[in-house]
């Protein structure tokens, strides 16, 4: 860490009360401008932590930067991962309270049900599918905790991916009975279509995009769990939502998954 004895703390204390005061703040390289990528990861790690110790549990992984285009915006070559705790997961049927957000945006994805522990250094997207037991369609609301949603790699990796909630659509489908690469996506709001995409949007595959991650969990012995959720990563940009809101994303062969605001 090139961070000052303490900083670490300071900062994950900064974080974590953005987030529960709903209060956008400057970014933390605005005081730490060496901040690395591996010194984020590391204060991500001990922010979720700190949420586990409060009653939270952890439930999977979420992949963000999972498009060329987004990582050639960001200046990127590679995605960014963070962790799914428990106080995360809303429901479909019941609405999200935009007072509990400061400028939340949603996003489209597959997500993946592992039916065994998954972990290693050279893992393939074919190890991915094999330990996946069910796909489902999903939402996930991300809400940065940076003033304008503006920030840097290290700032996001910290902030735990802009991580705020995600919502699990109600049909499970074996991974192997479906193309996961061209699996066309719609997103909708209020009627009226927002969004469109497929699959091979993240990283080609999403299953090429969760073994990315588990190798990279694997250089610091961690990887999935039997019963994890995984996020593989949006198959379009993100909308932004209002109280009222309604939001739909109908993917081939997966069924759909909603969510509205109030």
């Amino acid at each position: 860490m090139v961070l000052v004895k303490g900083a670490d703390t300071e900062i994950i204390e900064y974080l974590l009360h953005a987030e529960r005061e709903v209060c956008e703040v400057v970014k933390v390289t605005d005081q730490y401008p060496e901040l690395t990528v591996a010194d984020a990861y590391v204060l991500q790690k001990k922010l979720v932590h700190r949420k586990i110790v409060e009653g939270s549990k952890r439930v999977g992984v979420k992949l963000g930067l999972t498009s060329k285009a987004k990582q050639q915006m960001m200046g990127i070559n590679e995605a960014i991962y963070g962790y799914l705790v428990s106080d995360m997961l809303a429901l479909e049927w019941e609405p999200v309270k935009y007072d509990q957000f400061i400028h939340p945006k949603v996003e489209p994805e597959i997500a993946f049900l592992m039916g065994e522990d998954l972990q290693g250094t050279n893992i393939t997207a074919e190890d991915v599918m094999k330990a996946t037991k069910y796909v489902t369609p999903a939402l996930e609301v991300i809400d940065s905790r940076y003033l304008n949603f503006k920030f840097t790699l290290p700032d996001v990796i910290a902030d735990n991916c802009s991580s705020a909630r995600f919502i699990l659509g109600s049909k499970w489908v074996d991974p192997m009975r479906v193309d996961l690469a061209k699996v066309g996506m719609v997103m909708s709001k209020n009627g009226e279509m927002a969004t469109v995409g497929t699959g091979a949007a993240v990283l080609g595959h999403p299953a090429s995009a969760i073994a990315w991650a588990v190798n990279k969990l694997g250089m610091q012995n961690e990887g999935l769990k039997k019963g994890d959720i995984v996020l593989s990563g949006a198959l379009s940009e993100a909308i932004a939502f209002q109280t009222g809101d309604s939001i739909i994303a109908q993917f081939d062969g997966l069924g759909s998954v909603s969510m509205f605001c109030k």
